[in-house]
Formats: structure tokens, C-alpha cells, sequence
């Protein structure tokens, strides 16, 4: 009905039984209130759409609550995969041949002597004596002022026990023993050159990079070939040198020049002009410090077996550590010894020789051990406390979990609950200790949870293959194995039941959203549509009645003073 024709029925009945002459005014206000539901111009358009839609929007409120039905299966399915994950991992785990059932710790008597086990090596006792470490071989040379200070014309020449040769020549390119030490390493000879500076001036230090008589090495340095030598710098004219001998030559003949411990370069010239022939011996001073100048004086060649400012003596030489392994005599290149008891590494930082043999005893690792074992049964307990959630009565909703129809979380609970009853077959290899879960402390309780007795696992883990054999069997057939396959069906991320349901109930609930869209594009759109143009119209009007009414009002009231 019009806005005008409600008022046209309402003044109607208004005036029916109504003198003109008794009847002054019509109340607009109230004829407006009559008109439209309300005592002020115009309706709330959005409002009115809106309470219309709401009735036809029953079927999106259906589905939306079966998508918040499939949401809160989604949710529970996804909290039972993972805590099934974790069980899944604990099973790898116990099945991992080199994983934490087989791991070993080592202990040891001695301090001189340690060792570490591979996973799975025997359990036992060892006997092992070191009579003498690998060494490696070092020399070192004399000093000069500092690191920078000049060498003599000589060659420096490494042998090493393989028989590689290797020359420097020091007064062209190599000119202070920080050059040559720089040459050495940069020729990769296993050898590791340094410079060694203290309160006595700078040495070249070198150090084999490995032990063992293999990585031996001798040096020399001396000069030939030339008319003119010269030493290497000492700091001044009065610097002591050190004792040594060595041999000068002149091509034709040598002579034995021996030096005394304090004697100087002015000293040690004049014992070489005093002995030797063809050559003429002085001390030079120049910018790089003092040394010793030799020239042939008869246009022949200079020859030194060494230089004496600048000799190089051996520190150590290379060799095998010598040692007895339950017996057995091993020599080793390494101080780190491997092969000799299959999985076994001795680490030797000392020697035993005057004192009683080092007994070094392999053992399971029962920590890790426990620890695998205690994390399965937690986990397991996770797993199966989320599954019994789901059939358990909520007093405050009235109501089960989520899943508690679910056929499938239904048979989980059966295999769950049936597993942990597992024996292993005949002929496992478990021999008769450990046959089940209850022999390694492992009972059920009442709800189905598992409790474990940390005193009986302790006592089942003094053997420890007795264990590896119940859960992994002879050939990964055992326990693990055997739960990880039923788990599986259940588990598998990609062909599991669970990961099959959650993709069905994904599916469901977009097609849910499907149909939402739809009907909004489609019906309620169309609808919202209609009922807008219709309350607008009617908005319009309201708007036009208090005009309409005040023409009324205008005519009521000349009516009335005609009466």
C-alpha cells in the first residue's frame, strides 16, 4: 500500500463518525507514526535491505555451519598428524642401525690414552700401551736482527724422506727469512714455515704439517758456484756467534773452518785469511746490518757448507708412535690411531711406559639409549591422549570431539591400543631377555597409556644387542618396523587415511564456499538489488508526505471554518 493511500484510509477512518464542526486540527504527527511505523520522516533504507535479506540468507547460514563442522575436523585431524609425526620419527629413530641404539662411549684408565666408538662397535674391554708418540720433524735456523734483516747468497735446499728436493736461493727475489718463509709454504712441500721473533733477534722455524717417520725432512744452506760469498746480517760488528764448523772451498781445495762459541765476524775473518787458500775473508757494514764478504782471490769459486751466522739445526725428527694394543705391536704415522680394533679411534697424548697398561672399555651409550626410549613412550602417550579426546564426553558442550564419528580415528585407536602388546616371533635373534615391551619396562595403563620403569630399562639396557634386536630385529623386522607399517596407513603424509580424509574434508568445505559464492552472486545480489529500489522508492515517499499532509491539513482546516 502507498503512503498516500495509507493516509487516505487512515483519514477516512479517522473522520468516520466525526462532526466537521467538532473537529478544528488532525494531529500529522500521529497520521505520520500511522504511516510508517515511526514518528520522523524517511525509513533507514540499508537497515530494511538488510533485515529482508537475513530470511533469505537461511541456506548460507546452513552450509556456513557445516564448513565450521568440517573446520573443526580439519583442525583436530591436523593435531592428531603431528603428534603422530613425532611418534613416526621416534620409530625411525629406534630403527636407525646406526642411530642411538647402537651408539658407544669410551672410557679410559689413563689420561694418556682415549678413544672414541662408532656406532655399533663391540662391547669390550682394551689393553693398549704407548711406549713412544708420532713426532713431527723441525729445524730451526740462527738468528738475525729481525724478520726483515738480509740473507747471505746462499741456497737453501729441503730433502724430503721420499726423496723430493726442493732449492731456495736467498740475495735474489728472497732477500730476508720472512721472503723465505713465504716461498717455502707457498711450494706446498708438507712443511709449515714461520719466522720466530724473541729477545734474541728472528729465526726461520720449520715444522713438518704431519707426524710420523714418512713426513721427515733434513736441510742445509750453504753457497757455490760464485767468486764472491756473503753471509746473512747479525745486528753488529761484536755480535757472538754460536759453535759450529763448516768447509770453505775455493774450487781446488777446502779447509775446516770451526768456530768457538763468542767468537765474532771480525774473529771468524781472520781464522779464514789465517787458514784458508784462494779466498780473502772481511766484515762489510751496510744498511741491512753487519755480515761476513768472502771473494776468491784468484778468480775461482767460493764454496761454504753452511753459513755460520745463519746454520740450521734440527729440532726433532719425524716418527711413528709405538704402542701395544691388547698385545699386538702397532707403529702409527698418526697419534690418532684407527684400524686396529674395528670402530675404535685411540687418541694418544702420552706415554704409558713405567705405569700399568690404559684399559680402555666400550660401552652402550644408556643415556642416549633411555633417552630415545622415554621420547617414544612421551610421544606415543601424545598421540593416543589425542585420539581418546576425541570419544570423551564434555559435560560443559554436551557433546564428544570433533572426530568422535570418524571411522578412521576409531580403527587408529584399535591399532594403537593393540600394538604395544607386540612379541617378537621365534628365531627374532632377541634371544630370550627381551621379548617385549613389558621386558624393557614398558606396561599399560588402564586408559591405554604407557608407564616406564626407568630402573627395569637401566637393567635391560646391560645388553644392549638384546635391545637393538627387539626393536630393530635381524633384518629391521622388529618392533619399529612392525608399528611403523600399521602406523603408516594411518600417518603417511602423502597416502596415509588421515592425509586422504583431510584432503576429502578440504573439498567439502570449499565447495561449501563454492555454494556461499554463488548464492551471493547470484540470488542475494539479484534480491539486494530489488528490495533497495523498493525501500528507495518507498523512502522517497515518505519524504514527499509531510508535503502532501500539509496540503491536507490546509484543506481540513478550510473546511472547518466553512462548517
Amino acid at each position: 500500500m502507498s503512503s498516500l493511500s495509507s493516509l487516505n484510509s487512515l483519514l477516512a477512518s479517522g473522520l468516520t463518525g466525526s462532526s466537521a464542526s467538532t473537529t478544528s486540527t488532525v494531529d500529522l504527527s500521529s497520521l505520520l507514526q500511522a504511516a510508517t511505523g515511526a514518528s520522523s520522516e524517511g525509513i533507514d533504507v540499508t537497515s530494511a535491505v538488510t533485515a529482508a535479506l537475513y530470511a533469505d540468507r537461511a541456506p548460507e547460514r546452513q552450509w556456513q555451519a557445516q564448513q565450521s563442522t568440517v573446520s573443526s575436523q580439519l583442525s583436530a585431524l591436523t593435531t592428531l598428524q603431528s603428534a603422530l609425526s613425532a611418534v613416526s620419527q621416534d620409530l625411525r629413530n629406534l630403527n636407525d642401525m646406526t642411530g642411538s641404539l647402537a651408539s658407544r662411549t669410551v672410557s679410559s684408565s689413563a689420561a694418556q690414552v682415549s678413544g672414541t666408538a662408532t656406532s655399533g662397535t663391540t662391547v669390550g674391554t682394551h689393553s693398549v700401551s704407548v711406549a713412544s708418540l708420532a713426532t713431527a720433524a723441525s729445524w730451526y735456523s740462527g738468528s738475525v736482527p729481525s724478520s726483515s734483516s738480509a740473507l747471505g747468497t746462499s741456497t737453501l735446499t729441503i730433502n724430503a724422506n721420499g726423496g723430493a728436493e726442493a732449492t731456495f736461493t736467498t740475495g735474489s727475489g728472497i732477500q730476508s727469512i720472512s721472503d723465505l718463509a713465504n716461498a717455502i709454504n707457498s711450494a706446498s712441500l708438507g712443511i709449515n714455515a714461520s719466522v720466530v721473533t724473541d729477545a734474541t733477534g728472528s729465526r726461520l722455524a720449520l715444522v713438518s704439517s704431519a707426524t710420523g717417520s714418512a713426513s721427515d725432512f733434513t736441510v742445509s744452506y750453504d753457497a757455490s758456484g760464485s767468486s764472491s760469498w756473503s753471509s746473512a746480517s747479525v745486528a753488529t760488528a761484536s755480535a757472538q756467534l754460536q759453535a759450529c764448523s763448516f768447509q770453505i772451498g775455493d774450487g781446488g781445495s777446502s779447509t775446516t773452518i770451526s768456530v768457538n762459541a763468542g767468537e765474532t765476524l771480525s774473529n771468524l775473518a781472520n781464522d779464514i785469511n789465517s787458514q784458508a787458500t784462494g779466498v780473502s775473508a772481511s766484515v762489510a757494514t751496510d744498511s741491512s746490518g753487519v755480515h761476513l764478504q768472502i771473494t776468491s782471490t784468484d778468480g775461482s769459486t767460493v764454496s761454504l757448507s753452511n753459513d755460520p751466522t745463519f746454520s740450521v739445526t734440527r729440532a726433532s725428527a719425524a716418527t711413528n708412535a709405538s704402542l701395544t694394543v691388547d698385545g699386538i705391536p702397532v707403529n702409527s704415522a698418526s697419534n690418532t690411531v684407527i684400524g686396529v680394533v674395528p670402530g675404535l679411534t685411540l687418541n694418544l697424548t702420552g706415554t704409558t711406559v713405567g705405569s700399568n697398561p690404559a684399559t680402555l672399555t666400550v660401552n652402550a651409550d644408556t643415556n642416549q639409549i633411555s633417552q630415545v626410549v622415554s621420547t617414544f613412550v612421551s610421544d606415543y602417550n601424545a598421540a593416543l591422549s589425542q585420539v581418546n579426546s576425541q570419544f570423551a564426553f564434555d559435560t560443559s558442550s554436551g557433546s564428544q570431539g570433533a572426530l568422535s564419528g570418524d571411522s578412521i580415528v576409531r580403527s587408529l585407536q584399535s591399532m594403537l591400543e593393540g600394538i604395544v602388546s607386540y612379541t617378537a616371533p621365534a628365531g627374532s635373534g632377541t634371544g630370550s631377555t627381551i621379548q617385549s615391551l613389558p621386558n624393557l619396562g614398558i606396561t599399560v595403563n588402564d586408559d591405554g597409556s604407557l608407564i616406564l620403569n626407568a630402573a627395569t630399562l637401566d637393567s635391560a639396557i646391560t645388553d644392549p644387542g638384546a635391545v637393538q634386536n627387539f626393536f630393530q630385529g635381524t633384518a629391521l623386522n622388529g618392533f619399529a618396523q612392525q608399528f611403523s607399517t600399521e602406523l603408516n596407513k594411518f600417518a603417511d603424509p602423502a597416502t596415509g587415511a588421515i592425509a586422504q580424509e583431510m584432503n576429502n574434508l578440504n573439498q567439502q568445505y570449499s565447495g561449501l564456499q563454492s555454494q556461499i559464492s554463488d548464492y551471493e552472486s547470484g540470488y542475494i545480489a539479484s534480491q539486494q538489488t530489488v528490495l533497495t529500489a523498493m525501500y528507495s522508492k518507498a523512502e522517497i515517499a515518505l519524504q514527499q508526505l509531510p508535503a502532501e499532509m500539509q496540503q491536507i491539513q490546509s484543506q481540513l482546516g478550510n473546511n472547518s471554518s466553512n462548517n
